[in-house]
């Protein structure tokens, strides 16, 4: 059998002990097992987001109609589009409009054809339409705003059913 040395029994214990801590240590914490989920988005951000989508739509439709007339209904549209915008928090404000979808899948580029006033004024009829819906859930803020807007919308379509 083989003698062991002082220094090398001490050697060994101190390496032990070292090897005990960093054991304990590493058994403290435990491992995840996967990373933490993100939390899901705020359904009112996403509501305003799409919100603010079709208001581009809206804007971009106004603007290619290219006439003068249809001047304050855009210029409505571009106020609203700014309090939806305000109320995104910072983090969450794009830099620019993106060339994304709406929600309903119609690109918020500006078409490429004049538009006509009575596809304006159904645009205007179907967003009225949809504001109602829009309010479960949400807000006494955003609902007041999300009703202002529709019945703007509304007024909107009965003004282009009529002569400019």
């Amino acid at each position: 059998m083989r003698s062991v040395s002082r220094r090398s029994l001490l050697r060994g214990g101190a390496l032990g002990v070292a090897a005990a801590t960093v054991a304990g240590c590493a058994a403290g914490r435990p491992e995840p097992s996967h990373p933490p989920a993100a939390e899901p988005p705020d359904p009112e951000i996403m509501l305003i987001r799409q919100l603010i989508a079709g208001k581009e739509r809206t804007i971009a439709l106004y603007s290619s109609a290219g006439s003068g007339k249809l001047l304050p209904f855009r210029q409505r549209h571009e106020a609203h589009l700014a309090e939806l915008r305000r109320r995104l928090p910072r983090e969450t404000v794009p830099a620019s409009p993106s060339p994304s979808s709406s929600p309903s899948g119609t690109p918020t580029t500006t078409p490429r054809e004049p538009v006509s006033v009575r596809s304006l004024r159904d645009l205007e009829r179907e967003s009225a339409a949809l504001r109602p819906r829009q309010l479960d859930g949400v807000s006494p803020a955003l609902a007041q705003l999300i009703a202002s807007i529709g019945a703007c919308e509304a007024a909107h379509a009965l003004a282009l059913s009529r002569p400019l």
